[in-house]
């Protein structure tokens, strides 16, 4: 009896505990449950260090474009502008006789196109008529030579527009395309200031020219008003 109590105790026991699989391997005791947790810990370590890698690979990336958007554009066209500019100015402050000056205009009307100027002896008309004559011919000279400085402009700015458009093309980044538009504006602001230097110049050659008519023709009307007293 008391042997079938000791094994009932026994049996009681085992049912008892906890069902683990374990193995013993040379004295090794082999836990599967154990050795899944730790496989499961260890392949998410791994997952958030393959995360960390894929965001520094991406923070290389964005550093790479920030450096190619502040990259310079690698020419300029600003000197070539620049001389072309100023050759435009030097022909216009090359003006003959009257100059590009609102008190250089006045006093050369006053001297020579109205008033006292138009109403003078023979000599004085004769040389006021000259003066005005020479007023005309200098200006439509100036025109002359402030156009064909424009044409001359021409050849530069096609050269930089063909420039600065490759290169706006192949721009690495924003910067340099910005800057390649940028150039791209001035070039076209220079084309606008030649023209208006061209339409300027043309225009004040006219304008004498029919300021001399129009002395011409109060001259004339004073000439037959003396003609007429005499008779």
């Amino acid at each position: 009896m008391a042997a079938a109590a000791t094994a009932s105790v026994a049996i009681g026991t085992m049912a008892a505990a906890p069902a683990q699989a374990q193995f013993g391997f040379g004295g090794i005791v082999y836990d599967p449950t154990n050795y899944a947790s730790n496989v499961l810990q260890a392949a998410r370590a791994l997952e958030q260090i393959n995360n960390q890698i894929a965001q520094i690979q991406n923070q290389a990336a964005s550093l790479v474009n920030e450096a190619k958007n502040l990259a310079s554009l690698p020419v300029s066209t600003l000197s070539t502008l620049q001389q072309q500019v100023d050759q435009t100015r030097r022909l216009l402050g090359e003006a003959q006789r009257i100059a590009y000056d609102v008190q250089s205009v006045q006093q050369a009307f006053e001297g020579r196109y109205k008033g006292a100027a138009l109403t003078g002896d023979h000599a004085q008309m004769v040389a006021n008529a000259n003066a005005r004559w020479e007023d005309s011919a200098g200006a439509f000279e100036d025109a002359l030579r402030v156009q064909a400085g424009v044409v001359g402009n021409l050849d530069g700015t096609r050269t930089s527009i063909d420039t600065l458009v490759g290169a706006s093309q192949s721009a690495s980044g924003a910067l340099a395309a910005a800057q390649a538009g940028n150039q791209l504006l001035a070039l076209q602001s220079q084309q606008l200031a030649d023209l208006t230097a061209a339409v300027a110049a043309q225009g004040r050659a006219q304008t004498l020219d029919a300021a001399r008519d129009a002395a011409i023709e109060a001259e004339a009307r004073e000439r037959f008003r003396r003609f007429r007293g005499r008779n």
